[in-house]
């Protein structure tokens, strides 16, 4: 708890203070489900043992002040309003605090508020949603909304569709909200519903994480939303009578798709076949099947770098070498695409030593190597610690 301790001493160093309360939330790995979340259907992910931790602190003054790392807190009076440019990270928790109150939160006064993380950063692991739930916990703590855990995920996802302007679906927030130590996180997303699966003890979570991020990595993700929302007017067009491209079957899509323009088609081939992913996956991982998981998560990233086009060079490089490596089950990229990381499902003989390798080959052709991190399945947002 080094890092809960780092956050407390900057925490009283910038507002002179002790925090009410600090909540944690972990950052995710989207096991598979590519863009599906959005598009009406299933997801499976996981939280990991890697954390957001806020510190918070109710006050009387109308003001809110929010700090992050070793920097000095910034001071907002209107909390309504979306900032830009270097304090943009501070719409998160603004935009948590507007969803509270749609929900039931009485505004009075104002917050401090301090953030510190080792989330790594644009790897795809979701800090943005962390942040936005272990927020949601401090809010709902400190102004005394008992929320449940799902409750506190749509809560989140709301505030980064309409706040922040993000259209993500609730994979990130439901992941990080329901995570369970040692199991996936099934999510029904037509439904809402929320189950955990054991992943199994003989097995780990590697993530490669390639710090490439593309620099229209925001405006890819809602054009790819957009071409999901094209694909599903083309198929009522042609006398369908769908909402979603999850309300389409495989067979069914097959006999429509030609009536879509060649990209349209893609991405809708991507979502239907994904979500028939996802399912068996599902299937499997009850049946204590993993070792036939693995064919699936090759097939899903597949689809994404050739009809998705979500992925870039790099991610399909770490996939072909870790296919090639022994122990290891399945691989694809994880989270949005258009850079991140990738994910690898392994039995645990797979080592360090073979990381190593797998980032030495990274490094042959790309020059620098990935970051390595094997993460373990950890549970949801939590109380860290509370002062009345």
């Amino acid at each position: 708890m080094r890092l809960v301790e780092r956050l407390k001493f900057r925490f009283t160093k910038n507002y002179d203070a002790v925090p009410n309360v600090i909540a944690a939330a972990p950052g995710r790995v989207e096991f598979i489900g590519n863009h599906t979340d959005y598009n009406n259907g299933p997801v499976i992910g996981a939280a990991i043992d890697r954390y957001v931790f806020v510190a918070l602190r109710r006050i009387e003054e109308s003001v809110f002040r929010f700090s992050t790392g070793n920097s000095s807190y910034v001071a907002v009076e209107d909390p309504t309003q979306k900032l830009k440019g270097k304090g943009s990270w501070i719409n998160y928790p603004l935009g948590v605090y507007a969803s509270l109150i749609r929900r039931g939160l009485e505004p009075s006064g104002g917050f401090e508020l301090a953030v510190d993380s080792d989330v790594p950063m644009g790897a795809g692991l979701s800090s943005s949603a962390a942040l936005e739930l272990a927020v949601c916990q401090a809010l709902c703590t400190v102004y005394g909304l008992g929320l449940s855990r799902q409750e506190m995920a749509l809560a989140s996802r709301e505030a980064e569709n309409e706040f922040v302007g993000m259209p993500c679906g609730i994979l990130d927030q439901g992941v990080s909200a329901m995570g369970t130590s040692g199991s996936l996180v099934y999510i029904d997303c037509r439904d809402m519903l929320f189950s955990t699966i054991p992943l199994g003890k003989n097995y780990s979570i590697w993530i490669f994480n390639t710090h490439k991020k593309h620099s229209l990595v925001e405006s890819m993700y809602s054009e790819r939303h957009k071409e999901c929302s094209q694909a599903v007017d083309g198929l009522n067009g042609v006398g369908l009578r769908i909402q979603y491209l999850a309300d389409i079957s495989p067979a069914n899509f097959q006999s429509a798709k030609s009536r879509l323009l060649g990209t349209l088609s893609n991405r809708a081939e991507h979502i239907v076949s994904e979500i028939e992913r996802v399912n068996r996956v599902k299937h499997l991982l009850e049946g204590g099947r993993v070792s036939e998981v693995g064919q699936l998560l090759f097939e899903s990233h597949a689809s994404s770098r050739d009809l998705f086009e979500n992925s870039v060079e790099e991610l399909d490089c770490l996939v072909e070498i870790l296919k090639s490596l022994p122990n290891v089950i399945g691989a694809r990229l994880t989270g949005g695409g258009f850079g991140g990381a990738v994910m690898a499902l392994t039995e645990d003989a797979f080592s360090s030593d073979y990381a190593e390798s797998v980032a030495s080959a990274y490094r042959g052709r790309f020059g620098q190597p990935p970051e390595v991190i094997q993460c373990r399945l950890s549970d949801g947002v939590r109380i860290v610690e509370y002062i009345d």
